[in-house]
């Protein structure tokens, strides 16, 4: 990177951190240290929960899945704003009402304390690796623009996260996601106006939208039902509903940002807002992949977008071969250059014979393209490495090559923002829930508010470190966007679950509860490990187990008790 880039990222992030750590000077209790005195305007929420929900992977990962996988990711958003209202209903008000700290004190007022205590330790389990995986997305960035080893680049990444966090608390968080959020949507924006920007001048954005929509790219619903099929409508609104309900109605990363609000209503408006903006959000971001797939038709389409990796095989026994494959790769894409313009003149003037023929011989050429990728991957495996896929370096790839310098810091400190304000929230959740549902409820009930405060900020440290520690196995799991809501889905529809059957299901005692959680959960990770349907629809499963599992405890348990 240029002088300015690093003038322009450091300047940034800075300035966010500053003005952060400045608003939530002088905090003394708990309450101002993960609620933020129960004090944000509705703004401030909803700029909140999007950043948290919208991490640095979001940004990475999301314009390469599009790359490769098309826009039918968009159907994963599907059922939020309907679970959003729902939120807002029916979560809210109970646990507003109840004046609490985290979404899991409720269970213990319907239930009992073990059965708060497993739920909070299973959302701890999930959200403790997920934040590892939101520390890796930024390293990413530093380990290929700088060429610094990967684990090194973790713990500077997570270091400076846990300072930042550790400082502020909540209201920091909250005050710098807010400025995160306007450099955020700047950011994208520009990336996107540039991608446009870059092509042939007889090219624009319409015509890039019908390069990409002939070659399948534009795919953003789907209708086929498939219990298999990651992506479709039905998997978006029905397990994309179950997952969004039980991450926004029962995580703490979320529910500590609306119970921060200042009123009901400040809380409820900035959810029901939310649901408004991240699906059209979502659709821009992933458009951007979209756009990537034309752009590539007029600049050079590498073998493999991790080119680090890729220059490191290529030095070992098979360059004869990786060179034998980017000539052919070059051969290909004069074809696709061809096509592409072929195809932009047929559609302007109305062509309907050439447009046929030129997209027949765009897809003649990515399906040439894909055999040599498939070949690349291959070789990448011969040579010895198991992460054999590049869509997290997409989008990365394209920002360092092409975008002028000024604008490649202010795209790196876009994601570097995102992955803050979401591990800063994450940290502060994993805190709060360890402090008041474990530490406070089970394990030392007699403290002062500051021994409290130093607890909190000490987990927060020590959660820090295990996210720091998840992150240096990310590098195996593929696209962090997947990898992420994957891992949610393992545990959200039973935690869910729990929750659903506390506020309806109001003959179940806290044994069945209790037990249903567990066998729930067991069976949630047998069907996944079996690979027994796609992990969207998991959720749903989890939380029908819970429902199901627990009435049926509940009849043997009254059975029994009668006998006795």
């Amino acid at each position: 990177m240029a002088i300015i880039d690093w003038a322009v990222l450091c300047t940034t992030l800075l300035a966010i951190i500053a003005f952060g750590v400045y608003k939530s000077y002088g905090q003394k209790n708990l309450e101002g240290y993960f609620l933020g005195d129960r004090s944000l305007p509705w703004y401030h929420v909803m700029f909140s929960v999007i950043t948290t929900q919208a991490s640095a992977i979001t940004f990475i990962s999301a314009p390469g899945q599009a790359y490769h996988d098309g826009m039918r990711f968009l159907q994963f958003y599907l059922g939020m704003p309907l679970a959003i209202i729902v939120v807002s209903a029916v979560f809210m008000p109970r646990f507003r009402n109840l004046n609490i700290y985290t979404a899991y004190q409720y269970l213990e007022s319907r239930f009992d304390v073990r059965t708060r205590a497993l739920t909070a330790m299973l959302f701890l389990t999930q959200r403790g690796m997920a934040a590892g995986l939101t520390i890796y997305a930024p390293a990413i960035i530093l380990s290929t623009v700088l060429d610094w080893n990967i684990y090194i680049t973790n713990l500077i990444m997570g270091g400076l996260v846990i300072v930042y966090t550790v400082a502020g608390g909540t209201k920091a968080v909250s005050y710098t996601q807010l400025q995160q959020m306007f450099v955020i949507s700047a950011g994208m924006f520009i990336a996107g106006f540039m991608i446009v920007h870059l092509l042939p001048s007889e090219v624009g954005f319409m015509d890039a939208l019908h390069i990409s929509g002939k070659l399948g790219h534009l795919n953003a619903i789907t209708t086929d039902f498939n219990l298999n099929d990651k992506y479709n409508v039905w998997s978006g609104l029905i397990g994309g509903f179950f997952l969004a309900l039980s991450y926004f109605g029962t995580d703490q990363s979320q529910v500590g940002r609306y119970l921060s609000g200042k009123s009901l209503d400040d809380s409820r408006r900035g959810m029901l807002l939310t649901g408004a903006v991240k699906i059209p959000m979502q659709f821009f971001i992933l458009m951007i992949g979209a756009l990537l797939v034309a752009f590539y038709h007029f600049y050079p389409t590498p073998l493999f977008h991790n080119e680090a990796l890729l220059e490191r095989s290529k030095a070992g026994k098979y360059s004869t071969t990786f060179a034998k494959l980017e000539a052919s790769q070059q051969k290909i894409h004069e074809i696709k250059t061809t096509a592409a313009l072929q195809l932009t003149t047929a559609i302007q003037s109305a062509d309907a014979a050439g447009e046929q023929a030129a997209t027949e011989l765009l897809l003649k050429a990515k399906a040439s393209e894909s055999k040599i990728r498939n070949q690349t991957v291959t070789l990448l495996k011969a040579s010895g490495t198991n992460e054999t896929n590049d869509t997290n370096y997409v989008f990365l790839r394209f920002v360092l090559l092409y975008l002028p310098a000024g604008l490649i810091g202010l795209l790196i400190a876009v994601i570097f923002s995102a992955s803050w304000s979401s591990t800063a929230s994450e940290l502060n959740a994993l805190s709060s829930t360890s402090v008041m549902d474990l530490y406070k409820r089970l394990i030392h009930t007699q403290g002062t508010e500051g021994h409290y405060l130093h607890v909190s900020k000490l987990l927060t440290v020590v959660w820090g470190l295990i996210a720091i520690g998840v992150s240096m196995f990310a590098h195996t799991l593929g696209s962090m966007i997947e990898a992420v809501n994957i891992l949610g889905s393992l545990f959200y529809g039973t935690i869910l679950g729990i929750f659903l059957t506390a506020f309806f299901l109001k003959y179940i005692s806290g044994t069945a509860a209790f037990y249903a959680v567990i066998l729930a959960e067991l069976i949630i990770l047998l069907i996944y490990f079996m690979d027994g349907m796609a992990f969207l629809w998991l959720n749903a499963m989890g939380c029908g187990l819970v429902m199901f599992i627990s009435t049926v405890l509940e009849f043997i348990l009254r059975i029994t008790a009668q006998k006795k």
